[in-house]
């Protein structure tokens, strides 16, 4: 059985990553680290790239940890010292209702998300920074891109799980809470 200490949670915008690394580190008792978070200032400024990756260095010192996004910018220091990665790869549909549900909910109840920022109507509705124009900008592209990095050598150290259901991603949140996760490996890659 494998007990992941270091565990990176991916996928498309709407899925949730965030959600999901929020209840693995209270199961385990490990650091959650959002790495939105660490990209947005206010203003939705995002850091400059040298402070982004210095943010997100520290917050990966130490040997426990669970970390949600997929900014390509910094994948190098946290694949690099993950020992697992789940990606959330849940069908389209799902996707985009969740994400236009999440969307509804935070331009209605004006929730601060990171650095004083907030999504609005107008924002989330009318403007080419959309968050739903965001995942069908990158739902297919993620799809077709995650096997190929997974398949990069300085990833082989990685477990990978891939979850294509909530119901999926439920039971492997269950089965952490054991001894570890199942040995179910696939071409290198966990089903469920």
């Amino acid at each position: 059985m494998h007990r992941p200490q270091r565990i990176a949670i991916v996928g498309t915008s709407g899925t949730g990553k965030t959600t999901l690394a929020q209840q693995v580190g209270r199961q385990l008792g490990i650091t959650h680290v959002e790495l939105d978070a660490l990209h947005w200032e206010p203003n939705w400024t995002a850091a400059p790239p040298e402070v982004f990756r210095a943010r997100v260095a520290e917050a990966l010192t130490g040997d426990r940890w669970v970390v949600d996004g997929n900014y390509s910018s910094v994948r190098d220091l946290v694949w690099g010292r993950a020992d697992t990665i789940v990606w959330l790869d849940y069908p389209f549909g799902l996707v985009l209702w969740r994400s236009l549900r999440r969307a509804i909910w935070r331009s209605t109840s004006g929730i601060e998300l990171w650095s004083g920022n907030r999504e609005t109507w107008r924002q989330t509705f009318f403007s080419h920074d959309s968050i739903l124009l965001w995942v069908l900008r990158t739902y297919h592209r993620r799809r077709r891109e995650y096997p190929l990095l997974f398949s990069q050598p300085e990833y082989a150290h990685l477990r990978v799980v891939r979850v294509r259901s909530p119901q999926e991603t439920r039971s492997w949140l269950i089965g952490l809470a054991g001894d570890g996760i199942s040995d179910g490996i696939s071409d290198g890659v966990i089903d469920g």
